[in-house]
C-alpha cells in the first residue's frame, strides 16, 4: 500500500496512517495539490489523503484527465460537517476527522486494498486450479489466466499476488480491453511531456508503477498486435521505452495475463503473436465456468447476500429452499458477476424473513423461475445435492463422521493407507477411529473388503 498524504495536515496524521498500514507499505508527504500529482505521476499510488481547505475538485479532476485512478480521501476537522459535504460531492470517496484515529484509518485503508469481490471456492474443479495457483505462485514464473467472463480471472490473479514473494509489493492491473488503442501505450509505458497532445508532464506508466511488485495486464487478447511486439520485448529484456522517451527505463516485475479467448486460436488466425503466447503462457490456470462449479453457487450465494444486506443497511436473510434451488439450477452464462448481480437484486427485492423465488428476477424483472424440466445434468446435481443435504439434519456431527470413514473404507476394499489418503488424515488416526467403531461393536472392512464385528443399527 502507498499512501500519498496532500496538505499541511498534522504530523499525528503521517504517525496514525504508518500505524494503521502493514509493513512494506510507504507513506509520502505533499505540501500542495501540484506537488501531489508530481508524486503520483512518479511514483504512482494506492490512495490520497488530502487536506479539506485544498481544492479537492481540482485535485479529482486532474487525476480524471491524467487517467490516474488513485483514489482520494478527504481529512478536516471532525466538527466541520459542511467542509465534510463538500469534499464529498467534489468527488472525495470518504471522509476522515481529525485529530486521526488509527482505527479508523485502517479501516478505510482495509476498504480501499480490498479487491471488491472476495475470493470463495468450494467445488473440487476450482480447488485443482487454486491449489496450482498457490504452488506457482511463489515463482517468478508467467501465468496465463483464462476463463470465460465473470468466472473471477483478476480475483485469482490478486490471490496468486497475495501468496507470491511480491505479496508486500505493488499489485497493478490494466484492462486492456476498456483503454483505447491509441491510449495503451502510454498508459502502459508512461510518456514524457509534450509526447502527444495533452501529455501536459512526465508520466511513469503501469510498468513503471507495479515495479518490484506485479502487473496484471487483464484481458490481454484485446491488445493491437502492433503494441505486442513493444511488450514481449519489456517481458523479455525488463526494460521499457517511455512515449517520447530518449532512455529506456529497467522495470522489475513478475506479469500475469487474462483472457477470456482461446489464445491458440488467436495465434493462427494471426491476431496474436506466437512468441508472445509462449512468453505469457509459463503456466495456464484455466477457471470453470460456475455451471461447471455447482458447489461453489450456494456458497457465493450466501457470501452475496451477507455482503449486500450489510451494504445497504437491511437485515440478513437466507434464502429459502426453493431460492437455492432455483439458484442451483439457473446456467448462469456471466457466471459469478452475473450471479452478484443477481443476489444484491434479491437482498432488495426481498419481503419477509427470507429471499423467496419471487425477487430471483433478471434485470428486466423477468423470473428466472423458467418452466424447464428438471433433467439436464445441473438440475440432477442440484436435486441430488439438496437431497444429501436433508439427509444429514438430526445426525450429529460424529455419527456422519463414522458413516463417511465406513463407507470409504468400503470403497478402498478395506485398505487403510489409500482410505486414509482420500479421508485426508492420517493412517494413525484412522486406525484409532476404526478401533472406537469395533470396540462399540461396529462392522468394520477388513482388507479385502468383508466387514468385521456385528453391525450397527
Amino acid at each position: 500500500m502507498r499512501l500519498l498524504i496532500v496538505g499541511r495536515l498534522s504530523s499525528e496524521l503521517v504517525t496514525a496512517s504508518k500505524m494503521a498500514m502493514n509493513r512494506g507499505a510507504s507513506v509520502t508527504h505533499a505540501d500542495g495539490i501540484d506537488q501531489g500529482l508530481a508524486t503520483l505521476r512518479a511514483k504512482g499510488g494506492d490512495l490520497v489523503m488530502v487536506d479539506v481547505g485544498l481544492d479537492i475538485r481540482r485535485l479529482v479532476q486532474a487525476l480524471s484527465d491524467e487517467r490516474i485512478r488513485t483514489p482520494v480521501v478527504a481529512c478536516g476537522i471532525a466538527s466541520d460537517a459542511r467542509a465534510a459535504v463538500a469534499a464529498i460531492q467534489a468527488g472525495a470517496k470518504e471522509y476522515i476527522p481529525l485529530p486521526p484515529d488509527p482505527e479508523l484509518i485502517a479501516a478505510v485503508l482495509e476498504a480501499v486494498a480490498a479487491d471488491a469481490r472476495s475470493f470463495i471456492w468450494r467445488d473440487p474443479s476450482m480447488e485443482r486450479v487454486v491449489r496450482l495457483a498457490e504452488q506457482v505462485a511463489r515463482s517468478e514464473a508467467s501465468v496465463l489466466i483464462t476463463g470465460e467472463s465473470g468466472t473471477g480471472k483478476e480475483v485469482l490473479a490478486r490471490h496468486v499476488h497475495a501468496k507470491s514473494n511480491r505479496a508486500g509489493r505493488p499489485f497493478v492491473s490494466v484492462n486492456c480491453a476498456a483503454i483505447p488503442e491509441a491510449l495503451l501505450e502510454s498508459e502502459l509505458f508512461g510518456h514524457e511531456k509534450g509526447a502527444f497532445t495533452g501529455a501536459v508532464a512526465r508520466r511513469i506508466g503501469r510498468f513503471e508503477e507495479a515495479n518490484g511488485g506485479t502487473l496484471l495486464l487483464d484481458e490481454i487478447s484485446e491488445m493491437d498486435v502492433r503494441l505486442q511486439s513493444k511488450l514481449l520485448r519489456a517481458l523479455q529484456e525488463r526494460v521499457i521505452d517511455r512515449v517520447g522517451g530518449a532512455a529506456p527505463v529497467k522495470v522489475d516485475i513478475r506479469v500475469l495475463a487474462t483472457s477470456n479467448r482461446n489464445l491458440a486460436d488467436e495465434v493462427k488466425k494471426g491476431t496474436f503473436r506466437e512468441d508472445l503466447y509462449y512468453r505469457l503462457n509459463v503456466v495456464h490456470l484455466r477457471l470453470p465456468a460456475l455451471r461447471e462449479r455447482l458447489a461453489d453457487i450456494l456458497e457465493l450465494t450466501a457470501h452475496f447476500a451477507r455482503k449486500y444486506a450489510e451494504l445497504n443497511g437491511l437485515p440478513l436473510r437466507p434464502l429459502a429452499r426453493e431460492a437455492q434451488a432455483l439458484v442451483a439450477r439457473n446456467p448462469w452464462p456471466g457466471n459469478v458477476r452475473e450471479l452478484e448481480n443477481t443476489i444484491h437484486r434479491a437482498v432488495l427485492l426481498a419481503q419477509g424473513a427470507e429471499i423467496g423465488p419471487e425477487a430471483i428476477l433478471s434485470p428486466e424483472g423477468e423470473s428466472l423461475a423458467a418452466p424447464t424440466a428438471a433433467s439436464g445434468p445441473v438440475e440432477r446435481a442440484a436435486s441430488a445435492a439438496e437431497a444429501a443435504t436433508r439427509g444429514l439434519v438430526g445426525r450429529t456431527v460424529a455419527d456422519v463422521e463414522r458413516d463417511l470413514i465406513l463407507d470409504t473404507l468400503d470403497h478402498c476394499l478395506g485398505n487403510r493407507t489409500h482410505a486414509a489418503r482420500i479421508l485426508g488424515i492420517s493412517i494413525r488416526t484412522l486406525r484409532n477411529k476404526l478401533n472406537e467403531y469395533v470396540e462399540a461393536g461396529v462392522k468394520v472392512a477388513e482388507p479385502g473388503g468383508v466387514r468385521a464385528m456385528a453391525a450397527y443399527g
